[in-house]
């Protein structure tokens, strides 16, 4: 018996030489499955909730063939990697839907720094209480998600000094989000944010990791990790999925890994303990990645992001063995062995490579994997 889990993914979309073009509105109107973001230069795509990584896979992969398919029939166009406008025009926004007043709303308080893109991964919990604690473990630890899924070194053709440009700079949205404690907890702070305004609605929750069902914050169903930039390689994608659905269950099999009962801050004020160290590993893996040192929620420890990673990899790969998808976990040792996108796009900067024709291998690379997937995985399911 496995969870079931999907992604939300966003993608920009534009030319082979790395050129972000927004062509949204003609995506959703022709391509089922995609719907629009705010600004036009990305779009966005769901895969329905599945518990077989196969499934999920070709789940991933066959949106993304669609898309390229529709692209080839407006022009030269492709899918462009990577988390921020890489190549330029960070500037400006072009709205994707006039009339739509929340798209107003975000314009006007946010702007250019929400065009960004993300996966999403989603887990389906469907006890509530359950689903606060695992939200309160994964919190801590979603900083490691981000070192690993790291695409946005680059903005306007210049290096940021960030190996995650997009969460650096992304508003997260209440600025102050409580460890919830209970479901209740939660129910009572998000009333109290949209009586105050700070957040527009229940959908208007933007930080790491947030809990999800069809009408929040009262019936839930699902763990959502928000944090990862965009991971052009599918495999990779299911393979932070894997990591989390093992950690998840591990928790389930030892619910002491609760940070509020775990963590050796004092009693007194580890929750607020507890939200400003995984608010400073954020920053601190945002800037470094892997190579973030951060702060270790159990006792407080320095480590680098990618020894805690390889810590909890060995803790929880008897667990995706047992349930048998831990081949869909070995690519987390890849990564760490290789680097993140982010690390290796600024190892061929430092070697004179410029931004464009990094991206654009970039893109060239993307599409050869999904070709590989589409060979091996998916050829009975694209007509």
């Amino acid at each position: 018996m496995l969870l079931s889990k999907g992604f939300e993914v966003e993608m920009y979309t534009g030319t082979p030489q790395g050129n972000i073009v927004g062509l949204s509105e003609q995506i959703v109107a022709k391509v089922e499955g995609f719907v629009r973001e705010p600004d036009s230069r990305n779009v966005e795509y769901t895969t329905a909730p599945l518990c077989n990584y196969d499934r999920l896979l070709c789940a991933l992969v066959k949106p993304r063939l669609k898309l390229r398919n529709y692209l080839s029939t407006l022009g030269d166009y492709t899918i462009i990697p990577g988390s921020t406008l890489s190549l330029g025009n960070s500037n400006l926004f072009y709205r994707s839907d006039p009339n739509n007043p929340y798209h107003t709303y975000i314009e006007q308080t946010y702007g250019p720094k929400v065009v960004t893109t993300s996966i999403h991964i989603n887990i389906g919990i469907s006890d509530p209480e359950l689903l606060m604690q695992a939200i309160r473990l994964i919190r801590m630890e979603a900083p490691l998600y981000l070192a690993l899924s790291a695409s946005s070194p680059f903005i306007d053709g210049q290096v940021t000094g960030f190996h995650s440009t997009r969460w650096a700079t992304f508003p997260k949205t209440p600025t102050y989000v409580p460890l919830f404690e209970s479901h209740s907890h939660l129910i009572k702070w998000t009333e109290e944010q949209i009586a105050a305004g700070t957040m527009q609605n229940v959908r208007h929750l933007w930080c790491s990791v947030r809990p999800n069902g069809d009408r929040r914050p009262y019936n839930l169903n699902r763990l959502e990790l928000r944090i990862c930039d965009f991971v052009d390689n599918p495999v990779m994608q299911l393979a932070l999925v894997a990591l989390l659905e093992a950690r998840l269950w591990q928790l389930f099999d030892n619910p002491s890994l609760d940070p509020l009962e775990k963590s050796n801050f004092s009693a007194t004020n580890r929750s607020e303990d507890l939200i400003t160290l995984a608010d400073n590993n954020e920053i601190a893996v945002a800037h470094h990645s892997l190579e973030a040192e951060v702060c270790h929620w159990q006792d407080g420890r320095t480590i680098l992001a990618r020894n805690w990673i390889e810590e909890i990899y060995q803790q929880v790969l008897p667990y995706a063995k047992e349930r048998g998808f831990s081949c869909f976990l070995s690519p987390i040792k890849k990564i760490l062995r290789e680097g993140n996108t982010a690390q290796k796009w600024l190892q061929q900067y430092e070697s004179n490579f410029d931004t464009q024709n990094i991206i654009k291998a970039a893109i060239l690379e993307m599409v050869q994997q999904e070709e590989e997937l589409e060979d091996k995985l998916c050829q009975s399911m694209v007509a």
